[in-house]
């Protein structure tokens, strides 16, 4: 017998498309005013549901905005990869994982293994993406910056920006009334 995915449902009821998971990466490009480091985002999911996020201060200065998102797609690769294998434990297999990124330079030198000229300098470990768009286990897509989800964690945003973000993430903005309110109804329980 066939034991019944954990992932199938979510709790209320709604069916989770367990062959649908994607990535959105971006980066942005020495936003630190102090050290020139960029920041480079990652967020995945699992049908429409988020299952993880990670925003990260870079090591070092990126010299340009194609090296730094070049960089974050190499180490959200290996993330997704990771996330990928915990997966499998629970029965679902993914090839060609979709992976959203709002540069068209860095999609372009993912899929080209040629050596350009102005990537020379980008050091040899940040081209395991390459291999991974060549075996067709990662697939990279345009996404217009309008509909980058990461986004809401490389800028400053205005608040209809961060809304809108906020409910295609499937998160809530909770105003200080409501939370005051679930405070209370919290210490009423306890």
């Amino acid at each position: 017998m066939v034991e019944k995915s954990k992932l199938d449902e979510e709790k209320e009821g709604k069916t989770v498309d367990p062959s649908h998971y994607h990535a959105f990466v971006d980066a942005d490009h020495a936003s630190c005013q102090d050290t020139r480091r960029s920041t480079s985002d990652s967020l995945q999911f699992l049908g429409d549901r988020l299952i993880s996020w990670s925003s990260k201060r870079k090591k070092s200065a990126a010299i340009s905005s194609t090296k730094a998102e070049y960089i974050a797609l190499f180490g959200f690769c290996a993330q997704i990869l990771w996330m990928r294998s915990q997966l499998t434990e629970y029965g679902l297999e993914f090839n060609k994982i979709p992976m959203y990124c709002d540069n068209k330079n860095v999609i372009a030198l993912c899929c080209n293994n040629v050596q350009h000229s102005r990537s020379k300098h980008i050091d040899i470990r940040y081209h395991f993406i390459n291999e991974h768009v060549e075996n067709g286990m990662i697939e990279l897509y345009f996404v217009n910056t309008k509909y980058q989800l990461a986004d809401i964690f490389t800028k400053a945003l205005g608040r209809e920006r961060i809304e809108f973000l906020i409910n295609k993430l499937g998160m809530r903005s909770f105003t200080p009334e409501t939370l005051k309110q679930l405070t209370d109804e919290v210490d009423e329980y306890w």
